[in-house]
């Protein structure tokens, strides 16, 4: 059969691309929409999508009809909003129906350098046209390019790490995974009858979902539906600085900690702890692996996490934002501490290190890399900060306090208040703004790196406007009750 009739007998999806009239600021982050006139909308629905500027798509919308055929083949582990992306510009998301949406996700913490960037998508069209896989039998030229740069820009940017060879893997979950092996190689290299076999990990944390990185991830959430977990991990608190030394054991292969955690809300590691942390490792003879596949690659206006706190790993985790949404995974290890100890065969991977993967990995590391990108996101910083104090005042009660650094942001809500972050969510989303929760009633904002002071300010406005909506409607449902037992004496 030639090409042709192949391609003519691929099925189709008819799904229009979006025509993008204009500069979302033009159009204030919204786009007209039409108010649905079918008989199937009840009222509630029009007068809601009259209220929002940006509405989620109606019950009868294109996006909606879609969904129905296909959703029901795709395994439900997933709850998603109604909009259905299709397009991004910068720090833009457009979906279906063509609204526009100022995105303080970044795909969670992954594009750091927005979307649909003119000079990546250049390199992945030519990359692809070269050499996309070709297995790790063989050589490539962009692995080993990759590992020399993240090796010595690390070395540059974080004085006294040791970290001198890496991994490259496709996920986060897979990065953690190596990493607990290699933890686990050690001590066993040095004695085949050793008992040091444990890894530590801590609560709050999340290190992934197969089944090493979930064993290390003590959430009640994730992990009883899939139990029994991996044996030999053990779990503490995280920043208890005083519970280290009992925790940490002559049998603790590895320890691995999030120097700020992501998902568990945003709580940022006190040098305290990580340097009790590195302590009690090195009496031991422990390996500390630094999760940084959220909070690194100058996020927190730092290469690393960890470098503000000049304590230095012996295995350190990325992935996330090295792809710019491209899979990618990678492994630093130490070339004291853990290199020697790993021989060839003790790990691999199929589709890990491709060239593809590691050309995009080595751009987007190159621009994340620079001093000014980091000196930028500091400074866009505090303007998350800053606006924490505004929000205090204006809403009184309602937040507690705000963790962070750089462009990884968590807003805690009150524990009377934490059940309506998901309405500031929905609320922000039909106003234009995409941002995520963390944690226990945490709002988290993990922005593009590259997002303009403008863009915040925007995207801070339109919070505010969420969340003078959620609380007026509560407000206004007490006032009600108020009324109704007053006027029931």
């Amino acid at each position: 059969m030639s090409q042709r009739l192949l391609l003519r007998a691929a099925p189709r999806v008819l799904l229009p691309k979006p025509v993008l009239r204009s500069h979302p600021f033009i159009r204030g982050y919204a786009s007209p929409v039409a108010v649905p006139t079918s008989s199937s909308v009840d009222e509630s629905q029009i007068q809601h999508e009259v209220s929002v500027p940006n509405p989620d798509p109606a019950s009868d919308s294109p996006t909606a009809m879609f969904l129905k055929q296909s959703v029901p083949y795709m395994v439900p582990t997933y709850v998603r909003p109604p909009p259905m992306m299709v397009q991004g510009e910068g720090c833009i998301l457009y979906d279906h129906e063509n609204r526009a949406y100022l995105d303080f996700t970044a795909g969670i913490a992954v594009n750091s350098l927005g979307h649909a960037d003119a000079q990546l998508s250049r390199l992945i069209a030519h990359q692809a046209q070269q050499l996309i896989h070709a297995s790790n039998l063989y050589h490539n030229p962009w692995t080993p390019t990759l590992s020399k740069l993240i090796i010595e820009e690390t070395k540059k940017q974080s004085p006294g790490s040791h970290l001198s060879q890496v991994f490259v893997s496709n996920s986060g979950s897979e990065a953690n995974e190596a990493a607990i092996k290699f933890a686990r190689k050690v001590p066993y290299q040095k004695d085949h009858n050793t008992t040091q076999r444990d890894i530590v990990s801590f609560h709050g944390s999340f290190h992934g979902r197969t089944y090493g990185s979930l064993s290390a991830t003590p959430n009640k959430k994730y992990q009883p539906p899939f139990g029994p977990m991996l044996p030999g991990f053990r779990y503490g608190n995280f920043n208890d600085v005083e519970g280290v030394q009992e925790l940490i054991t002559k049998d603790t292969a590895g320890v691995i900690v999030e120097p700020i955690q992501g998902e568990g809300g945003v709580n940022v590691a006190t040098t305290e702890f990580l340097s009790a942390l590195r302590k009690r490792c090195d009496e031991v003879g422990t390996i500390l692996i630094f999760d940084e596949i959220q909070c690194g690659l100058s996020r927190t206006g730092d290469l690393w996490a960890h470098t503000a706190s000049g304590v230095q790993p012996d295995i350190l985790t990325t992935a996330k934002a090295l792809g710019n949404g491209i899979p990618i995974g990678a492994t630093l290890v130490s070339g004291e501490t853990v290199a020697p100890f790993i021989n060839t065969g003790d790990h691999g991977t199929t589709f890990g290190g491709n060239p593809l993967a590691c050309r995009v990995a080595h751009h987007v590391f190159q621009r994340l890399a620079k001093p000014e990108l980091q000196e930028d996101v500091r400074i866009k910083s505090t303007l998350f900060f800053s606006a924490f104090d505004t929000m205090n005042e204006k809403y009184p009660g309602v937040l507690t306090d705000v963790r962070g650094r750089g462009l990884i942001v968590g807003y805690q809500m009150s524990d009377e208040h934490k059940a309506k972050a998901s309405e500031i969510i929905t609320a922000a989303r039909e106003r234009g703004l995409l941002i995520i929760t963390a944690g226990d009633g945490v709002i988290r904002v993990v922005p593009p790196l590259i997002i303009s002071a403008e863009e915040i300010n925007k995207g801070l406005e339109i919070l505010d406007e969420a969340m003078t909506v959620v609380f007026k409607r509560q407000d206004d449902v007490s006032k009600t009750k108020g009324q109704q037992e007053m006027a029931g004496r």
